[in-house]
């Protein structure tokens, strides 16, 4: 196993390698944040992975989601993204839920984290309800256009800070879904290896006029 971690084990260590073995994280939402959470945390030897997602591929979301392929419409998105975990590393064990958030939550299936990717406020909130009853921490992650935020929530409440509305998303561009999806990856393995984690405070990064990238951050309110 060391061998295939090997520049992960260069960074922290065998014993912390090790320890990610014990984890168990939830990523709720298969598609665009969702797929490329699963490349990016799914060969990092976490021991249990739990894919969420009831919805199937639509050819409209292969050009952003990156776990999918052409003639792979009308299959589950969750199903897809934990055979290709467990197709690049034999370490972790994913598992796929093909059911909405609230249905995965009555299962009672402890987890260290869950991350969202998902693609609307009113999961957010049921995520943030579920957090809290099972005093679970969870990061928060959103994208439209060329802009994106993230949050990694532990005391703050989802709902105090984000009014729970519904609307039609605006275009994306696909590589802003895979930055985001890197943030909150480097947030969870941070956390899961004991590393410091700077938590309820919301990053959010934008391109301006000119092209620039600027990150602003800002602290949730704790409840």
């Amino acid at each position: 196993m060391m061998k295939y971690f090997h520049r992960q084990v260069q960074l922290w260590g065998e014993d912390t390698q090790k320890s990610l073995q014990d984890k168990k994280i939830a990523i709720v939402g298969s598609g665009g944040l969702g797929s490329s959470l699963a490349f990016a945390l799914g060969a990092s030897g976490i021991g249990e992975i739990h894919m969420i997602d009831f919805d199937e591929v639509s050819h409209h979301n292969i050009h952003r989601q990156i776990a999918f392929k052409a003639g792979d419409e009308g299959k589950n998105k969750a199903l897809i993204n934990a055979q290709i975990i467990e197709q690049r590393c034999p370490f972790v064990k994913a598992i796929a839920h093909e059911c909405n958030f609230n249905e995965w939550a009555e299962k009672n299936i402890e987890v260290d984290l869950i991350i969202d990717g998902t693609d609307n406020l009113p999961s957010r909130a049921d995520i943030n309800i579920y957090a809290k009853k099972s005093n679970t921490p969870w990061i928060y992650g959103s994208v439209e256009a060329f802009h994106g935020q993230v949050c990694f929530i532990d005391k703050a409440s989802f709902t105090d800070a984000f009014k729970i509305i519904t609307k039609t998303p605006a275009g994306i561009a696909a590589p802003i879904v895979m930055h985001i999806a890197s943030l909150q990856a480097n947030l969870a393995l941070r956390f899961l290896s004991g590393l410091s984690v700077k938590k309820d405070i919301l990053y959010y990064l934008f391109f301006n006029e000119d092209g620039e990238l600027v990150t602003q951050k800002f602290g949730l309110p704790k409840t």
